[in-house]
C-alpha cells in the first residue's frame, strides 16, 4: 500500500496513525500541499491518480484508490478494533466523522493553517479571529462527550478519535488554549499512551 500525504497535515496524519496503530505496512509518498496549490508537474501526476488532485489518498493493489481520509480510515480499519461491530455504535461512529468535517476541521484546522503554515498575514487576520468561535464551540462539544465517556464511542478507541484527534491536538498551533478543556486533555494523553503511536510529522 503507498500512501500519499504531506507529514504536516492533520488529515494525512490521520491515515499514518491508524496503521501504526493496526501495525499496518504502507510505504509512503511525501506530497507538499503547497505544491499541489502550484499546479505544477507533481499536481497533474497526482490528478491521474486522483481526479479531485487533493490528497490524502492510498493506493492499493491492482491500481484501485480510495479517497478522503476518514473514509480511507475506516476501510483500513475494518474487522478490526478500532471499528464497532455494533451497527448503532457504527452510526455514532460516523456521527462524530461528519461532525470533524463540517463542525471542526472548519474551523481548528483552517486556524491552525493560517496561523502555522501561513505566519498570520494581514488580509486573513480577520478570518482568523472568526475561526475561534466555531472552533471552541467543538471543542466544547467533544469535552461534554469525554465527560461521559473515556472515548467519543463508549469505552474503546476507535477511527472516531483518530478523526477528531488528529487536529484536536495541535489545535494550540490554531491558537485555542486546551487547558480549558480537561476531559479533552485525558483523552488526549490516553491515546497517545497508545502502542505504536506516532506523533504528527514523522
Amino acid at each position: 500500500m503507498k500512501i500519499y500525504g504531506d507529514s504536516n497535515s492533520g488529515n494525512c496524519y490521520k491515515i499514518k496513525l491508524t496503521c501504526h496503530l493496526l501495525n499496518a505496512r504502507y510505504d509512503w509518498v511525501e506530497v507538499k500541499v503547497k505544491d499541489l496549490k502550484k499546479k505544477e508537474t507533481l499536481y497533474f501526476e497526482i490528478i491521474k491518480k486522483n481526479p479531485n488532485g487533493k490528497i490524502p489518498f492510498i493506493e492499493l493493489e491492482d491500481d484501485f484508490i480510495l479517497t478522503e481520509s476518514n473514509a480511507i480510515i475506516n476501510y483500513l480499519s475494518y474487522d478490526s478494533k478500532l471499528l464497532p461491530k455494533n451497527k448503532f455504535e457504527i452510526a455514532r461512529l460516523q456521527e462524530w466523522q461528519f461532525f470533524e468535517q463540517y463542525s471542526h476541521e472548519p474551523f481548528i484546522a483552517v486556524a491552525r493553517y493560517i496561523k502555522k503554515f501561513l505566519d498570520m498575514p494581514a488580509n486573513r487576520k480577520e478570518e482568523y479571529s472568526k475561526l475561534h468561535a466555531g472552533g471552541y464551540k467543538a471543542l466544547s462539544i467533544m469535552e461534554k462527550q469525554l465527560g461521559q465517556t473515556n472515548y467519543l464511542v463508549g469505552n474503546n478507541l476507535s477511527t472516531a478519535d483518530i478523526s477528531l484527534y488528529a487536529y484536536t491536538h495541535v489545535a494550540h498551533e490554531g491558537g485555542f488554549d486546551l487547558s480549558l478543556y480537561s476531559n479533552i486533555q485525558l483523552w488526549i494523553k490516553r491515546i497517545q499512551s497508545e502502542i505504536n503511536y506516532i506523533k504528527i510529522g514523522i
